[in-house]
């Protein structure tokens, strides 16, 4: 069987830096080792899923370059949980329960009053089918619990290293709720046995899950994938990250500018001793993947190192990868002209608009300004073009270091930082320049 990863969110918000690192991480691995991307959605959850998360989901993938192979619904294969709910029955292995959401709290009090863990006492299986039936009279409906094996549940995971639990310090996992729904712990092995998932690679707080899951594909006469269980993130202050903080949306962090690459330089560093280095693409990312790098510590995410790369990025990327989102006009000299002082690509306009007009000057000194527009030399100009002019005005008026070249910059440019005016005077022109340095909008 040839190697397939999964990526399985819930349509129950929008994807944040969280479960994107899961995403991203499932995709380099996937791509490293030549193997195929599923993108399965589960939306079983009804209350809670909608049409519009998952569209956004799929949004915020395609924006990263995550594309997937194949892809699967839960809610298209409902039939298809049920099937394997009824062989478990069959087996012995799933068995009906009726206790309250009141009554199962109290027996969980009674188990820690008494120093015992809060284990499902599987008092459902001592039930005589009278009293089944006296509970049904009542209306009671059950949900369907899977009856664990007391043995040892072993792993090698690819990332924790050997794991190991115990059948009896676990719970019956409740695979079927009171209403029929079939729930995650039954719907997503199903899925991996019968879509031929062969690696998972998910957060580190479903290796209790795992442990259950391992005996269920058992069950279900599937093949146990290989397992490895990535360290959650957390906030820059140590918080947990979650669906309801929008700040760390893909799509806030999209709205706020920063490029696709970045989020997946930092994502795919973050929790490995590796630097994060702006590369330009996902192929870059693939060849220098290895899940053996990630540790057990919670690494955490700070927006503010977001801000440093991305202009880093900016800096380093070849008109070629952003000509088609810049602004009609935009050419590869004014690009090259531009990008050290970027931090997001959209200021790119703002330099645009300073180099082909019309800007505003701001004049400090106008007798200063005249003498200087009286200096400017005959076109064409190139990059040794401000040295040169800036010498003969030096040398004319006597002025130097911040007092020659802020008052040129601001009359120039209306603004008093910006990138290298070597490199942008060419790109404004004599013509422009002579009638900034005389006050007038150019």
């Amino acid at each position: 069987m040839s190697m397939k990863v999964r990526f399985a969110p819930s349509p129950t918000g929008l994807l944040h830096v969280g479960n994107t690192r899961q995403a991203l991480v499932n995709w380099l691995y996937t791509r490293a080792k030549g193997g195929r991307y599923l993108l399965r959605i589960d939306d079983t959850d009804t209350e809670r899923s909608t049409p519009e998360f998952a569209t956004a989901i799929e949004r915020d993938l395609t924006w990263l370059g995550l594309t997937w192979d194949e892809k699967a619904v839960q809610s298209e294969r409902l039939d298809r949980y049920a099937a394997a709910a009824e062989r478990l029955k069959q087996a012995g292995r799933l068995y009906a329960c009726y206790e309250t959401p009141e009554e199962l709290g109290l027996k969980r009090k009674v188990a820690l009053s008494a120093g015992r863990p809060p284990i499902y006492d599987r008092g459902a299986l001592a039930l005589s089918d009278q009293e089944r039936s006296n509970l049904e009279a009542e209306g009671r409906k059950p949900h369907w619990r899977f009856k664990l094996e007391h043995s040892e549940i072993a792993w090698l995971d690819r990332v924790r290293g050997p794991v190991s639990f115990q059948g009896q310090n676990l719970s019956d996992p409740v695979l079927i709720r009171e209403d029929g729904r079939p729930l995650y712990t039954l719907t997503s092995v199903v899925d991996d046995i019968e879509l031929e998932v062969t690696d998972i690679l998910r957060g580190e707080d479903h290796v209790a899950n795992t442990a259950v899951q391992v005996q269920l594909f058992a069950a279900l006469g599937g093949t146990v994938p290989a397992f490895g269980h990535l360290s959650l993130i957390a906030g820059a202050g140590g918080e947990t990250l979650s669906k309801r903080l929008g700040s760390l949306s893909l799509a806030s962090l999209r709205e706020e500018g920063l490029e696709a690459m970045t989020i997946n330089c930092y994502l795919a560093r973050l929790g490995t001793p590796d630097p994060v280095e702006p590369l330009q693409s996902l192929d870059d990312l693939v060849r220098s993947f290895d899940i053996a790098r990630f540790g057990r510590a919670t690494p955490k995410f700070n927006a503010k190192d977001l801000e440093h790369l991305n202009a880093r990025l900016l800096h380093g990327m070849p008109f070629a990868a952003v000509a088609e989102r810049l602004p009609a006009g935009f050419d590869a000299a004014l690009w090259e002209a531009v990008r050290p002082n970027l931090t997001r690509l959209a200021e790119a306009e703002t330099w645009q608009i300073i180099c082909r007009g019309p800007v505003a000057p701001v004049i400090v000194d106008a007798d200063f300004t005249r003498q200087a527009a009286e200096l400017l030399p005959a076109e064409p100009w190139d990059d040794t073009t401000w040295q040169a002019w800036t010498a003969r005005v030096k040398e004319a008026t006597g002025h130097k270091g911040k007092a020659l070249f802020l008052p040129l910059r601001q009359a120039l440019t209306g603004l008093d930082h910006g990138p290298e005016l070597k490199a942008l005077l060419p790109l404004i022109g004599r013509e422009r320049a002579e009638a900034r340095l005389a006050g007038r909008a150019a």
